[in-house]
């Protein structure tokens, strides 16, 4: 990260953030062609290691899957509290923000107990409740993709002249 003093590298504003979006981006590469989507997500942290998972679902069929079949790896952001503020000068003028940026590899969850698992982490990021029941005939329906994340950064810009 060039500007490490806009990273943040508390774990619960991390977290927070995780928590907080409604979306990402997930970005891929078709044949060293970029192909950026948004979607709705869910995130747990890993029992075993402590890495973080995200969630994705999706049809059984379409360009997305086309791509991440080829090649797994993928990128994704992830922002909140964005808001445009001037300056006296052109220069002056930017965004405030916080924002993910995260690297993983995607694969396809088959498991129906970790697709309700992951269904639920979804609708929980989504809604903030927990209490969505899905049955074997709801998960075949839909294909559940899962990030193992390698590397996550955040970073955050204030309002200039505030205490970020």
């Amino acid at each position: 990260m060039r500007r490490r003093d806009r990273e943040i590298t508390d774990i619960n504003h991390i977290e927070d953030i995780l928590h907080s979006c409604k979306y990402l981006h997930l970005g891929m590469a078709d044949e060293g062609m970029p192909y950026v989507v948004p979607m709705n997500y869910g995130v747990i942290k890993d029992e075993n290691d402590g890495h973080y998972i995200i969630y994705l679902h999706g049809a059984h069929e379409g360009k997305k899957l086309d791509i991440l079949k080829k090649n797994p790896n993928c990128c994704f952001t992830l922002e909140r509290n964005v808001e445009p503020f001037e300056g006296r000068l052109a220069c002056q003028y930017g965004m405030v923000y916080e924002s993910i940026i995260g690297y993983g590899q995607v694969s396809i969850v088959d498991n129906s107990e970790e697709k309700m698992k992951a269904l639920t982490a979804l609708m929980h990021t989504q809604t903030g409740k927990d209490h969505f029941e899905f049955d074997e005939r709801m998960v075949s329906i839909v294909t559940v993709m899962r990030i193992d994340v390698s590397e996550l950064t955040a970073k955050q810009r204030p309002l200039p002249g505030s205490a970020g």
